[in-house]
């Protein structure tokens, strides 16, 4: 500004000087560079007082920018300070969380007596069913809570099933919560086995793992249990324990419908994988769940490489009733298979039963033996001729297909899994028809796997 002040002073005293030129004959013509150096110096003050107004914007915007910056830094201190609370608060509500679910497996197990095992509803969008399962179970469970402490998992946030399972105090509830996208792999497939296979793995993972459970029970949500439910899965565990051939425990029968069962205390090997109320160890789940499937987990238990020729106890008569009539399978067999199932209704003193026949090499030679005594049936008319044959009856197959075909004319199951139909033993299925006699689907290598061959 001072520079200003010089070049206006300046331009001043230079039109002082010349108006006192004295006059003559040339004092009126201005010196030409004097005239033009007044014009440069004119110029140059008007760009250094728009230059200096410049600057002066420039340093106004400025400051304008560093105080927007400066609210923006507040805000974003602000909003740290207030994700550090709500992470504060997190950590805290989760805490809260574990405490009171372990205040509340304590509750169920206050008498220290070790449980037989964890028993876990499996449940999702049926809080009807869930009802009349958590009702049927409760019936028998409460006298053994603390050898049986019961569970429900519910997959997913289906507000009446949470309320529901909540409405009871004599079990903790659990609830999985997973809204990663389930992408199928072959085209058509429901969605809803990916959900329930991810429900599982997570379910069995917080009671084998972070429970430590060393037994659990798993029924599903549409289940009815039979009154010696308990007592059978007590008597099994040391079994399934100590046997390491024995992979799983189910309350299960395949082909318990009304027509094919006699005994509830019979009780068998399988090497079909049953399911539906089945008593699993945690060794077994610590080799199943790293390799855990992205769906369809029954089948994959099914397969010869998972279950690498473990076997799985089941009774002839059921100790579920699935009622299920509507779910993820749509009512396939219903109609055919599970309403005509047998619920057992009799008491049964398993603590007093020998179940030592049920270990490998002792139930081998026992059923080898029950085979070897039933009489041979060919040709047409197989069910008349059992019906007609004095004692037990056994049929022998030569491939699936003749296997479905004779099923077919029984009415029992014809379904395989990868080569194993469904309850049989060394290829051989069992099933009474209609009377105590029992009839056997004998498969074409079934009789050397039994050491029968040359007999």
């Amino acid at each position: 500004m001072k520079s200003i002040a010089k070049s206006e002073n300046l331009g001043v005293a230079s039109r002082t000087k010349f108006l006192s030129f004295p006059w003559s004959s040339h004092a009126w013509i201005p010196d030409l560079q004097q005239m033009r150096l007044l014009a440069t110096q004119s110029e140059c003050a008007d760009r250094l007082a728009s230059a200096v107004e410049s600057e002066r914007q420039c340093t106004s915007q400025m400051r304008s920018l560093i105080d927007q910056i400066s609210v923006q830094q507040g805000k974003i201190v602000a909003l740290e300070e207030e994700k550090k609370l709500q992470d504060e608060e997190f950590t805290h509500l989760k805490a809260l969380v574990q405490d009171l679910e372990k205040k509340g497996l304590q509750s169920l197990l206050n008498n220290l007596e070790v449980p037989v095992a964890a028993v876990v509803i499996m449940a999702c969008n049926r809080p009807d069913y869930l009802q009349r399962t958590i009702q049927s179970v409760l019936k028998y469970q409460t006298s053994v809570a603390s050898k049986f402490p019961l569970f429900v998992s519910q997959d997913g946030t289906n507000r009446d099933v949470k309320n529901m399972a909540l409405s009871f105090k004599q079990l903790t509830y659990l609830q999985h919560l997973d809204f990663t996208p389930v992408h199928t792999e072959r085209p058509g497939e429901l969605i809803a086995y990916y959900k329930i296979a991810r429900h599982y793995k997570w379910a069995l993972d917080e009671l084998f793992i972070k429970h430590n459970f060393s037994r659990v029970i798993i029924l599903e949500d549409d289940m009815e249990i039979a009154p010696d439910f308990f007592d059978y899965f007590e008597a099994t565990a040391s079994i399934l324990e100590n046997d390491k051939t024995i992979m799983a425990v189910s309350s299960w029968n395949d082909n318990g419908q009304v027509q094919f069962v006699h005994d509830p205390k019979t009780l068998y090997r399988s090497d079909f994988f049953p399911g539906l109320g089945w008593m699993l160890s945690k060794s077994i789940w610590d080799e199943l769940s790293p390799k855990w499937p992205k769906a369809y987990w029954d089948d994959w238990i099914r397969l010869k490489e998972i279950h690498r020729e473990r076997q799985f106890i089941h009774p002839e008569v059921c100790r579920t009733y699935n009622f299920g009539e509507h779910g993820s399978s749509m009512g396939q067999y219903f109609k055919k298979y599970l309403e005509p199932i047998k619920l057992n209704d009799v008491h049964v003193d398993w603590k007093t039963m020998d179940l030592s026949y049920l270990t490998e090499d002792k139930f081998l030679r026992h059923f080898a033996k029950l085979v070897a005594h039933a009489k041979p049936v060919h040709g047409p008319d197989l069910i008349l001729k059992a019906h007609n044959t004095d004692g037990d009856a056994w049929i022998q197959y030569k491939d699936q297909a003749d296997f479905e075909q004779i099923a077919r004319q029984f009415g029992i199951f014809e379904e395989w899994k990868d080569g194993i139909p469904r309850t049989a033993y060394k290829g051989v299925v069992v099933f009474r028809h209609q009377t105590s006699r029992r009839i056997y689907l004998v498969g074409p290598d079934s009789l050397k796997l039994l050491g029968l061959e040359h007999s």
